[in-house]
Parts: C-alpha cells; sequence; structure tokens
C-alpha cells in the first residue's frame, strides 16, 4: 500500500524558517508528480506546492510562492518544503501526496508560527 510520512514540523516564531519532509512507499517515486498541502482548523484541505517527478517543474500557491521551495530526492524516495518567512497564517498541518491517485493520507506534520 503507498504510504506517505510527512515529519519536521514545530514551532517556530514569526519569520522564521523550517523544512519539512516528506517520505514515500511508492514504486517508481521518480515518475510521480507530488504536492504538499495544509489545512488549518476549520478550513479546508488547500494546495500548497507541486514538484514533477524530475523535479524539473514547480508550482506554488499564490500566498506561498517566494517563501516556500519544494524539492526531490528521488534516490531517497522524499520530497522536503523549504518554508522560510513564515506568517503565523501558514500555521496548519501539512500533508504530501501524489498528485495523481492520491494515496490515503498520511498523519501529517503540524507547522505553528507564534510568538
Amino acid at each position: 500500500q503507498v504510504q506517505f510520512v510527512e515529519s519536521g514540523g514545530g514551532l517556530v516564531q514569526p519569520g522564521g524558517s523550517l523544512r519539512l519532509s516528506c517520505a514515500g512507499s511508492v514504486f517508481s517515486f521518480s515518475a510521480v508528480v507530488m504536492n504538499w498541502y495544509r489545512q488549518a482548523p476549520g478550513k479546508e484541505r488547500e494546495f500548497v506546492a507541486s514538484i514533477s517527478g524530475a523535479g524539473g517543474y514547480t508550482n506554488y500557491a499564490t500566498s506561498v510562492k517566494d517563501r516556500f521551495t519544494i524539492s526531490r530526492d528521488n534516490g531517497k524516495r522524499t520530497v522536503y518544503l523549504q518554508m522560510s518567512s513564515l506568517k503565523p497564517e501558514d500555521s496548519a498541518v501539512y500533508y504530501c501526496n501524489r498528485a495523481n491517485s492520491p494515496a490515503p493520507w498520511g498523519q501529517g506534520t503540524q507547522v505553528t508560527v507564534s510568538s
């Protein structure tokens, strides 16, 4: 069964940085477009960033563009989300998943931006 495990979240002050990781048990990982999503309390899950299988194409939600960077290491079957200049409104549980044919959602990793 395909599974993704997110990690790297935590409590950070506004303006700070965090790097999230997403490890996947996906056959042919390098062929899979991967997305990061987030869900804040009381809100629907929303798209954050996407990366193509080879990593040459990325896309970001307007709210995080120029602050977040998505990358991947196919040898490690891992996708990363480098987050900088964090704002309180970035606080949410962050998830990763395949862009197409999403697998069951993992537990995510909590990011809290607060002073």
